[in-house]
């Protein structure tokens, strides 16, 4: 019995290893010359009898006999030809290249224009620079490749032309805007790693989390709150509001790239962004261009902008604009979950499980107040927003909150940078080639000439000066190179100076919601990738619509109540 018992669990240790087993039979078959008969390799009687039951000389003869027989069949078998194997072509890797229709369209727009008469007025340079910025926002719009590909392409194009020098053509890589922007993607990344964005999610569930609308506006009111604090839209929307958002997305089951998109996040990221446009027309402060407005309007009628004029006049038609523009977003987009009764609850449960802030939560939490300090106060200190986040970035890497390698693997940031740098470098050298001026007074002589009234006159200059604004990826760029020029018509055609000043300068801020490149926060959020481009250009020109209606339409009303016209 021992002896069988022994026999039994070296069957059981080959059967429990198939992979050996499988590696023995494939060592042997092919290290054979030819293919083995089946001879199986029976012992002698006389040392297996003592195992077996007695059985009478006829029976073992009989059961040779039968072994003998298998054995010639196998031999036989083995001996005939087997069938040749089917041959099995493998299948060719996908093709993970450019998507040539868009590309194709890309390059047609910016070969179809190279080749159009340059107009009079307009440099050659000029010209050839925009038939390539064109190309790269059509290829932007329908990627054909990721958009930092489709950019650096546009730079290359740009230099392979002698458009621009590569200085030139890479020159705002050393713009603080776009490196502010990364930043703010490496502060979500410890804001999330630590636990801090998780907690303060819960805690704004557990406050206004019953309805995805309650929370969305109190998200949108606590930005408006700190807009006039913090005078970068860059720095508010991705030093805060960026790690916040993405922290109540994840904590409602709302992800980006899984198909749960449309939970929450796909609303919530879009209301953010558009509203941080609307807080930002509302104070002087709220925005790092806004004092350029301001200055620029000065020069021109002088006439000086303070802050509680600009607050003033703002506030109406900005806090209207708060209100609706969630809501529109909210039935044209909704979330997929609109009530959680429940939610607040649960909320406060994971609060409880979460227990007490963490060292490293209170390291990100101590690094967040000291960076948004230096963002108020920064001024008098004579820190920028720039060096205030890198200064704040320093600290999480030496604590170990955030570590360089994990920087390194946020590929959206540096996506981010890259096209984002690549427009505002192709932007800016529009302006200086001269055809944004050229523009600009081509479209003075047009209006001054159709002899209409100075509303209407108006009215075609605002539209104008607002839709310029897909061809700039700055708003301090745009407001320098068309801001005089359209206040001086303007004013020369009826406008009162003071109210036409004003209504540009708050529509130098809502423009910026137009596109995902038009103004510091778009990218922050749209580099969430919560919401396709298309949709972001599609709602992005609808709440431009409804914005205009209210700024001209609500706000001229309240402009004429406290006598701006």
């Amino acid at each position: 019995m021992a002896s069988l018992a022994l026999i039994s669990s070296s069957l059981s240790f080959n059967n429990s290893l198939p992979c050996l087993k499988s590696r023995s039979l494939t060592h042997l078959r092919s290290t054979a010359p030819h293919p083995l008969p089946f001879r199986p390799n029976l012992p002698k009687l006389s040392t297996v009898s003592p195992l077996l039951p007695r059985f009478s000389k006829s029976k073992i003869t009989t059961t040779t006999r039968k072994i003998s027989s298998l054995t010639v069949k196998a031999s036989t078998s083995a001996a005939s030809p087997s069938p040749a194997p089917t041959s099995i072509t493998p299948a060719s890797p996908p093709w993970q290249g450019a998507a040539m229709k868009p590309l194709l369209a890309s390059i047609a727009t910016g070969v179809i224009l190279w080749f159009v008469p340059v107009p009079a007025g307009v440099t050659k340079p000029a010209w050839q620079l925009l038939a390539i910025f064109l190309a790269t926002i059509v290829g932007i719009i329908t990627q054909p490749l990721p958009l930092g590909a489709v950019a650096l392409m546009g730079l290359g194009a740009s230099v392979l032309t002698k458009t621009l020098t590569f200085s030139a053509a890479f020159s705002a890589f050393g713009d603080p805007i776009p490196w502010l922007i990364a930043l703010a993607f490496f502060f979500a990344r410890g804001f999330i790693k630590t636990g801090l964005g998780n907690r303060i999610a819960y805690q704004f569930v557990s406050l206004f989390g019953s309805s995805s609308l309650g929370l969305g506006y109190s998200l949108v009111f606590s930005e408006a709150l700190l807009a006039p604090a913090i005078p970068s839209v860059s720095a508010r929307a991705g030093g805060i509001f960026l790690p916040l958002v993405k922290s109540l997305c994840v904590a409602c089951g709302s992800n980006a790239g899984d198909g749960t998109e449309h939970k929450l996040g796909s609303w919530l990221m879009l209301t953010c962004f558009q509203t941080s446009v609307i807080s930002s027309s509302m104070f002087l402060t709220a925005m790092a261009a806004n004092p350029l407005s301001a200055t620029l309007t000065f020069n021109t009628i002088k006439q000086t902008i303070g802050w509680t004029d600009w607050a003033k006049a703002a506030i109406v038609p900005g806090l209207v604009s708060l209100i609706v523009v969630p809501f529109i977003l909210y039935l044209v987009y909704p979330p997929t979950v609109k009530t959680s009764p429940d939610a607040p609850k649960l909320a406060r449960e994971k609060l409880e499980k979460m227990g007490p802030m963490s060292t490293n939560e209170i390291i990100m939490a101590g690094t967040l107040f000291l960076t948004v300090g230096l963002w108020i106060f920064g001024g008098m200190l004579n820190v920028d927003a720039v060096t205030a986040a890198i200064l704040g970035l320093s600290v999480l890497l030496v604590t170990g909150v955030v570590t360089w390698k994990e920087c390194l693997a946020e590929a959206v940031a540096w996506d981010t940078l890259t096209w984002f740098a690549a427009l505002i470098a192709m932007a800016g050298y529009l302006n200086k080639y001269g055809l944004i001026s050229w523009f600009s007074q081509t479209v003075v002589k047009f209006v001054g000439g159709l002899g209409l009234s100075w509303q209407l006159s108006f009215g075609i200059l605002v539209l104008l000066y607002f839709y310029s604004h897909y061809f700039f990826a700055s708003g301090a760029a745009h407001i320098g190179a068309m801001f005089t020029a359209f206040l001086s018509v303007a004013s020369a055609l009826g406008t009162p100076p003071y109210f036409g000043a004003m209504v540009l300068a708050f529509l130098s801020n809502l423009m910026g919601g137009l596109t995902h490149y038009g103004i510091g926060s778009a990218p922050v959020f749209y580099g969430a990738n919560y919401v396709p481009l298309a949709k972001w250009w599609g709602y992005g020109f609808l709440i431009s619509v409804v914005n205009i209606i209210i700024w001209l339409g609500l706000g001229g009303v309240w402009w004429k109540f406290i006598g701006l016209w």
